[in-house]
């Protein structure tokens, strides 16, 4: 018998891991990440949904040198240092983004780099961030493979999510721009279902919502089909911008926030 017994509840982990105690852990995810964001002035963020898988330009070259000289799949190596060129423009583009959140006028934190936290367009986007010096956002999710904290992240800022639905909560709540950048499966579920809330109105904010990388969204998802088969309304492809570089992608966003939320105070909520 140890000195704390009775352990408390709250301390209790044979407990706390049980299914009974299943509303806590949804709790903390949600008020502990509150908590957090309430310290640092955080209100405001830019999402990139983005791979996992996508590597940076000299980490896919080096792949495909030694694919050459050790007979490796030259063809898989090849394909990956095309797409490399997502990774980089996502890492330009936060760059950018935070470069110009810091130079507004308004003294709070505004507009902050958020990624799910892990390798890839994730990183990307945390890394641009971090060559700012801006602070940035690093919801990360417990995978038994694949997902692990890339080092970009701000560390007051990196978050460690048992459930998805909690983490796409927090993508959604602060989010005042989104960019999707090529991915799979988990970039596709992240799109649609805020692509649900944003048509169905149940996000009433209006937030621009950018396509990056037309060749690829073009070849594994045709919007224009979704309207030929009346699925969806050709109006909702206003909901939509779609560009191919990081020049277009952030005059769009940095215009639509600057009329949306700077210009009208009203555009906040």
């Amino acid at each position: 018998m140890t000195d704390d017994w009775p352990v408390k509840a709250y301390r209790n982990r044979a407990f706390i891991d049980r299914a009974d105690a299943r509303p806590l852990r949804i709790l903390a995810e949600y008020l502990e990440p509150h908590a957090r964001f309430e310290d640092l002035n955080i209100s405001d963020t830019i999402v990139f949904f983005g791979s996992a898988r996508i590597l940076p330009r000299d980490e896919a070259t080096r792949a495909l040198e030694e694919a050459r000289a050790g007979g490796g799949d030259v063809g898989a190596a090849e394909r990956r240092l095309a797409l490399s060129r997502y990774y980089e423009d996502a890492r330009e583009l936060a760059r950018r983004l935070t470069r110009w959140s810091k130079g507004l006028e308004d003294t709070r934190r505004r507009f902050v780099v958020c990624t799910g936290g892990g390798p890839g367009i994730m990183e990307a986007a945390n890394r641009g961030a971090s060559e700012a010096k801006g602070i940035n956002i690093g919801l990360n999710i417990s995978l038994p493979e694949e997902q692990h904290g890339n080092p970009y992240i701000t560390r007051e800022l990196a978050f460690e999510f048992h459930y998805f639905f909690m983490r796409k909560f927090w993508f959604t709540y602060l989010a005042k721009a989104l960019v999707i950048f090529p991915g799979g499966f988990g970039t596709m579920d992240e799109f649609f279902e805020l692509m649900t809330l944003v048509q169905t109105r149940k996000l009433k904010k209006k937030m621009p919502i950018v396509v990056y990388g037309t060749g690829y969204w073009d070849d594994v998802l045709d919007f224009d089909a979704m309207v030929r088969h009346g699925v969806i309304d050709k109006g909702d492809l206003d909901l939509i911008q779609r560009v191919d570089s990081v020049d277009d992608a952030y005059r769009y966003i940095t215009a639509e926030m600057t009329e949306r939320f700077l210009d009208d105070p009203g555009g906040r909520l």
